[in-house]
């Protein structure tokens, strides 16, 4: 692809998106920039009333849903509203995501990163299937991580019980996740196109609420160098607006920045690790989300 921007997205008009963490970052970008494409958009937010004031930037057709991906409860009644008022939803984008935050668990008792950035994903994808499968060419994408390349997944421990919390092991943990479900999901679907993207390295409120979160010197000069070589939300958006819009994105590839080793630029066709590209782990994966969520999805 040469140079993909903003202005190469089709018209979007009689679509219908769902785009998790919508409030602010790349989620609210890509809402805003879908609807103005003439898309309807479901903006999945934890708050309500952040979901509001972030909707009242968008200019087109959207709608605030409440959606806590750390709380499988909330997911399903999400999946439940969101079935209620359509039959049909043609791009699901799993956007949100914790990043580097201390030991925690989520309501039903996952390790946080893990819970919310991989299961609380899979279970809305699987539970809006359904809905999905209506719309010919729906697709799905799921917004992984460069922090993938450092993932690994402890199928034994995946809610760190038994071995010592690294707070950037779980974050890497949970974004191999995401594109090891993006691709399996892929695979395992016929009629459901699905894709992974990363937004390179972009400052977003994720990045400036993890460096302010934690009281190393680390991370806290961390978080303040990456604005000397990141790039704008703007342009950190383009994989996953990419991913879910143009006719030439294909089914079970990784998309993000072309420049810098992924850092920043326009979307192609990005590295995976070994890890990443591991069929066997995806499947195995895809047996503990069912298992530790407790939902089975609903494929040909």
């Amino acid at each position: 692809m040469s140079r993909w921007t903003e202005a190469d997205i089709p018209d979007q008009t009689g679509r219908t998106v769902l785009v998790t963490g919508a409030n602010s970052g790349l989620g609210l970008r890509t809402a805003q920039v879908l609807a103005a494409r003439g898309a309807h958009v479901i903006m999945g937010c934890r708050s309500v009333q952040r979901g509001e004031q972030a909707r009242r930037t968008v200019t087109g057709s959207a709608e605030v849903l409440e959606l806590d991906l750390a709380d499988l409860g909330s997911v399903r009644a999400a999946a439940d509203k969101v079935t209620e008022k359509v039959d049909q939803l043609d791009v699901l984008i799993n956007n949100a995501g914790i990043m580097a935050v201390p030991l925690g668990q989520t309501v039903d008792g996952f390790e946080r990163q893990f819970g919310t950035n991989h299961l609380g994903h899979a279970a809305l994808t699987w539970l809006l299937l359904p809905a999905l499968r209506q719309r010919p060419g729906a697709r799905v994408v799921t917004v992984a991580s460069l922090a993938h390349q450092y993932g690994r997944i402890d199928f034994d421990d995946p809610n760190w019980e038994r071995r010592s919390y690294s707070y950037r092991g779980s974050y890497g943990q949970s974004k191999l996740a995401n594109i090891l479900f993006a691709r399996e999901l892929d695979r395992r679907s016929s009629d459901v196109t699905s894709i992974a993207a990363h937004p390179g390295v972009t400052v977003t409120e994720l990045t400036n609420n993890m460096a302010s979160e934690h009281k190393s010197l680390f991370l806290r000069i961390g978080g303040k160098i990456s604005h000397l070589f990141s790039q704008s939300v703007e342009m950190g958006a383009l994989p996953q607006l990419y991913a879910a819009t143009s006719p030439d994105a294909r089914g079970g590839e990784y998309y993000g920045p072309d420049s810098f080793n992924g850092y920043r630029g326009h979307p192609a066709v990005a590295r995976m690790t070994a890890a990443a590209r591991d069929d066997l782990a995806a499947s195995r994966l895809w047996d503990l989300t069912i298992k530790m969520t407790g939902i089975t999805p609903d494929l040909p």
